[in-house]
């Protein structure tokens, strides 16, 4: 963290194909080791996989599963006179998405489907079908908020 200025927040430019901003992040996640020839394939041949399955716009599919895992509230360790409590916050706008990505890229990793191609098109589907790990980790997410709403109090 900087101490004498805020650093400025760099313009990504929006992906080739879609012209969508929120694919360039999602493929800068989805990168690993600075392949992202690779990431590109594997995401553009996903949502290749997504139009043939659905007939629907594979774009506003990708849209929707990223909306559906995004949270609303989570909770932060907050240590107050010798115990930790678990005190639910609203979740950042920009610290939502990261987190929608990497719990989509997390569970779409751990899909016995066979290639990285076809897990995370399955992946998105269920997302966008309100179904799959990631929203099932949204919900645990909340779950957990919800159980310790009785510390809101101690939100700083």
């Amino acid at each position: 963290m900087p101490r004498r200025r805020e650093v400025p927040v760099r313009e990504v430019p929006p992906d080739p194909i879609y012209g969508s901003v929120l694919v360039t992040q999602f493929v800068n996640s989805l990168m690993k080791r600075g392949k992202r020839t690779v990431a590109e394939r594997i995401f553009y041949t996903a949502m290749e996989r997504i139009r043939d399955k659905t007939n629907e716009d594979p774009l506003k599919v990708f849209q929707k599963a990223v909306e559906n895992v995004k949270p609303n509230m989570e909770v932060k360790s907050r240590r107050v006179g010798g115990s930790n409590y678990q005190v639910p916050v609203d979740v950042n706008p920009k610290r939502r998405r990261s987190l929608a990505f990497r719990w989509l890229i997390s569970f779409a990793r751990s899909r016995p489907e066979r290639t990285m191609i076809d897990k995370l098109a399955g992946e998105l589907l269920d997302a966008a079908h309100y179904r799959g790990g990631a929203i099932k980790k949204k919900e645990d997410v909340h779950r957990m908020a919800e159980a310790n709403k009785a510390f809101a109090h101690y939100r700083w």
